[in-house]
């Protein structure tokens, strides 16, 4: 399936289990580093799909944008009233050194040209400016669980196997990199949560909810987030 495709059917229920439980852990971690970095600045998100963290974003950014291959999930950004466009992260239609902060989330594990998406990325932040990209790591406790369970479904008609999935570590990430943007630090996020259902189960909900907030930025055991957020700076 290719991937706009799988997008644009997703689109319809991208929504369905957001906004509660495991979801909405996984967005806070992600907009509460967005707003260290971005808070009154310039931002793009690259692959905002239906806007829901471009819309919060936006109400601390001084400027924020959205690109997005998928024309379904550009419909429910734009019914946000959000700035977006419709494009690729290789081949965004935003002039040099644009941004203060772009950041991306759940998206560049599904691009096959990697260091092209990185290039362009960073040819439209600005220099001394952010970038926040997120990666699947594969020695995390959700990189082993994905590696030996069975294919998931993820649309009505495809499984997980269907769509272009990649695991990065720190250290590939680093070789990704065009010359001039250097890694700062690492998020961890889904540090110790086995599966999301726990979220189901309030007093879990509570324990593991915790445990993620405070273990994400800690040095060594971040690394071992699900999902990994490379924090770089564009310093040329």
């Amino acid at each position: 399936m290719h991937t706009k495709d799988y997008y644009d059917e997703f689109s319809a229920w991208y929504e369905r289990e957001r906004g509660r439980g495991y979801h909405q852990l996984i967005d806070d971690l992600e907009v509460d580093l967005v707003e260290r970095y971005g808070r009154g600045a310039s931002v793009l998100e690259a692959g905002c799909g239906t806007g829901l963290l471009l819309e919060r974003v936006a109400g601390f950014a001084g400027e924020a944008w959205g690109a997005d291959l998928s024309p379904g999930m550009l419909v429910k950004a734009r019914a946000r009233r959000l700035s977006v466009v419709h494009a690729s992260v290789e081949a965004l239609p935003f002039p040099a050194e644009r941004f203060d902060v772009v950041y991306s989330f759940k998206v560049l594990a599904h691009v096959e040209r990697i260091q092209a998406a990185l290039a362009e990325l960073g040819r439209v932040t600005r220099r001394g400016g952010y970038l926040l990209l997120e990666f699947y790591n594969p020695w995390s406790l959700r990189g082993l669980i994905k590696r030996w369970k069975p294919p998931s479904s993820i649309s009505t008609a495809t499984t997980d196997e269907a769509v272009f999935t990649r695991y990065d570590d720190l250290a590939a990430v680093r070789g990704y990199l065009p010359s001039g943007i250097d890694v700062v630090t690492v998020r961890g996020v889904r540090v110790v949560t086995p599966f999301a259902q726990v979220y189901a189960l309030p007093p879990l909900a509570r324990l593991f909810g915790g445990l993620e907030r405070r273990l994400a930025d800690v040095p060594g055991v971040r690394r071992l987030g699900g999902f990994l957020i490379v924090v770089a700076q564009k310093t040329r």
